[in-house]
């Protein structure tokens, strides 16, 4: 079976004798292996499997462990994430661990199909029978061990710390694993199973609470919050508080110590690329180059107008010749003559060459008359307006009111025009003191805009609100269905109503006959441009003002954002803003705490049971024998052991925690685990070196013979 691995194989496998046995620890977090007697075990891996298929040649292959994640590119993931075969501390998918062990025993350096030497392997205390009788049945039939034994590692983790002198022969064992915590009574050396406590709640749980905290504060870095990540920030930054309360308090003041208990981890970030300010030389090759450009197109823009002088030119030259022409044409030939040229009379070819001039004027850039020339093109345009209908032909007559329409909308053409041209220099007049007021006093000058702008905003929105929401004025705002059509129209609008209402019933005598003859309908359109007003023009100045107040402010005041229709304002950041180094930071500040206060506190994440030093308490309550001091000896050498232990502030959290629980004066002694981690393979590694060892394993000869049933009575001595 092909495995990727950064783990090297040992090649001392052969020269063991069949008599040294291999020690295992079998922990939800990591797999341990190697040879009794040993300070350390030969391989550590993490104890969780993963079977991606190549992208390339569809090839399963299969990853125990640790694993370079350079290598998983070439691979498909997304069917076969990471699998465990522990639900929380208890083995059930046999599968996997037998490509654990599989890994396990190749790294080791030995031939899988046979391991001739004892196997003594960890498992959880009241370890269900199943469990147990399934894992010996795989070391029997797949492996062909010649013996197993099965032992607690909290207890062999105690055993070894007494041997070293750190703990007693009577205590207790608190061992914080990865999915699970355990309280487990020591007496004489042996673990009392009857008394022991389990929580389901471990450094899984801590990393995993860790991880949901940053990823909700962090939402934007949650690809680089992975799993081992999160895992190193926990063990280098958390640590267990002394009081929760008063930790919360302290960093609620955000005061001088709250900034120094706080942690910060700082993301992989490059600083944009600062632009330099061009140099002297540069503006200046820049400003000639623009001085070219300008003189090239001004070159250009006057061989245009001198081309356009030359045509104009021409064409006045041919138009003053046609009508010299014209002259020395005898009256009758007129008609004929013109028909050549492409004109219907002379007063055609003079407003050409009175066009045609003033064109040329303009282009030589000489002052025009304008007005005396307007007022005689309009008289020699508009000829028949002056003249009575009574000497006029039909013809004449329908040119007439030809001319009269198009005077009159020239004229309102004009008229408009100027009028655009007055508001615009009354615009720029209006901005020109505002800018001086602004200059003169800003501060003022932006509180009196802001001010304004509220007003228009609420002038605006009440008009709209009492023009489509029907909201009445007499403060019952919140009553539906409270409002006519009448208390929704404007004051001319009601005006015209009840005209209308008063009409229709002095035309019925009493009775709404209204609209039924057709002056009826001529009077309501008489009536409604009557009382027309300008009440409808009047919101749109408002809308027009509010409009220019809101780009004004957004122009001097960066941190004035417009408010949206529905009344809110917008919560749109700035449309840009360099990314700095502070946006590329984790800040860990109460979560260093908070975090690992679920193995104290299990409710913080909806877990329902005992905290580690309540569980010392349910220990001690479930002795089965009352013996006289018994309980001040066990409290007097409490071991603590495991990965979750290594938190700072873990001995003196427990030791107040414990002394709330226990009567005053009671002793009580914390002492942790020389090393908490490995403590466990080592204590076992030493014991499967007595002599009295084998007799306390149990046999494949014994397997085959007694069945899986003997190992229920199965329970090995610790005090050997």
């Amino acid at each position: 079976m092909p495995f990727i691995s950064k783990i090297q194989r040992q090649l001392d496998y052969s020269s063991f004798a069949s008599d040294v046995p291999i020690v295992i620890d079998n922990g939800g977090s990591y797999f341990r292996i190697g040879w009794a007697g040993e300070a350390d075990p030969r391989v550590i891996f993490r104890n969780i499997v993963q079977r991606p298929r190549h992208k390339t040649t569809g090839e399963t292959v299969t990853i125990v462990g640790d694993h370079d994640p350079a290598l998983l590119k070439y691979f498909d993931c997304t069917r076969s994430g990471p699998r465990s075969a522990f639900d929380s501390n208890v083995v059930y998918q046999f599968e996997i661990m037998e490509y654990i062990l599989d890994f396990g025993f190749d790294r080791l350096g030995a031939d899988q199909s046979q391991i001739d030497h004892p196997v003594l392997i960890t498992e959880c205390a009241c370890n269900p029978i199943q469990s147990r009788c399934r894992m010996a049945e795989l070391l029997f039939e797949s492996y062909g061990v010649p013996s197993i034994a099965f032992g607690v590692d909290a207890a062999f983790s105690y055993r070894y710390n007494q041997r070293l002198g750190i703990c007693k022969t009577d205590g207790l064992a608190i061992c914080s694993g990865f999915m699970t915590s355990h309280a487990i009574p020591i007496i004489n050396g042996e673990p009392v199973y009857e008394a022991c406590c389990r929580t389901n709640v471990g450094g899984y749980h801590v990393t995993d609470y860790l991880k949901q905290l940053l990823s909700l504060k962090y939402p934007h870095h949650m690809p680089k919050l992975t799993w081992e990540k999160v895992e190193d920030l926990k063990m280098e930054h958390c640590y267990i508080a002394p009081d929760y309360a008063s930790e919360v308090r302290i960093f609620q003041k955000g005061d001088k110590e709250a900034q120094d208990k706080t942690r910060c981890w700082q993301l992989p970030w490059t600083p944009s690329p600062v632009e330099e300010q061009p140099s002297e030389e540069e503006l200046a090759r820049k400003a000639a180059l623009k001085e070219r450009q300008g003189q090239r197109l001004r070159e250009m823009a006057e061989a245009k107008r001198l081309s356009r002088i030359n045509e104009l030119e021409n064409e006045q030259k041919g138009l003053e010749f046609l009508l010299q022409q014209l002259k020395q044409v005898e009256d009758y030939e007129v008609s004929s003559f013109l028909s050549v040229t492409g004109y219907s009379s002379r007063q055609e070819i003079e407003s050409a060459l009175a066009k045609v001039t003033q064109s040329l004027r303009k282009s030589k850039g000489e002052q025009v008359e304008t007005e005396e020339k307007a007022e005689s093109s309009m008289a020699e345009k508009y000829n028949l307006i002056n003249v009575p209908d009574d000497v006029l032909t039909p013809e004449q007559l329908k040119e007439k009111r030809k001319q009269l329409f198009l005077k009159s909308t020239t004229e309102a053409r004009q008229r408009a025009k100027q009028k655009r041209l007055e508001e615009e220099l009354e615009r720029e007049r209006q901005m020109k003191l505002e800018e001086e007021k602004r200059l003169e006093n800003p501060e003022r000058y932006l509180e009196e805009l802001h001010a304004k702008y509220q007003e228009l905003s609420e002038r605006v929105e009440q008009r709209k609100r009492l023009k489509t929401n029907g909201n009445n004025t007499n403060g019952n705002n919140n009553v539906p269905g409270g409002v006519g059509r009448g208390e929704r129209l404007n004051a001319a609008q009601r005006e015209r109503m009840r005209l209308l209402t008063t009409a229709a019933f002095d035309r019925g005598k009493g009775e709404d006959t209204f609209g039924i003859k057709d002056e009826d309908w001529q009077l309501y359109k008489l009536m409604s441009r009557d009382n027309d007003d300008d009440d409808d023009e009047k919101p749109n100045e408002d809308e027009a003002e509010l409009l220019r107040v809101s780009s004004r402010l957004q122009e001097i005041d960066p941190t004035f954002f417009p408010k949206s229709e529905s009344g809110s304002s917008t919560s749109e950041p700035p449309r840009f803003r360099p990314l700095t180094k502070e946006d590329f930071q984790i800040i860990l500040g109460v979560e260093r705490f908070r975090c690992p206060e679920i193995l104290f506190n299990p409710n913080l994440i909806g877990i329902d049971q005992a905290g580690l030093d309540e569980m010392v308490g349910i220990s001690i309550r479930r002795l089965p024998t009352k013996e006289r001091g018994l309980e001040e000896r066990i409290t007097e050498s409490i071991l603590m052991t495991g990965g979750s232990c290594l938190y700072p502030g873990m001995a003196e959290r427990l030791e107040s925690g414990i002394r709330m629980i226990r009567p005053s004066g009671t002793p009580i002694q914390i002492y942790k685990a020389y090393d908490p981690i490995l403590d466990a393979w080592r204590g076992a590694s030493v014991y499967a070196t007595a002599m009295q060892f084998p007799q306390q394993t149990f046999s494949r000869m014994d397997y085959y013979e007694k069945g899986e049933d003997w190992l229920r009575q199965y329970q090995m001595r610790y005090s050997i």
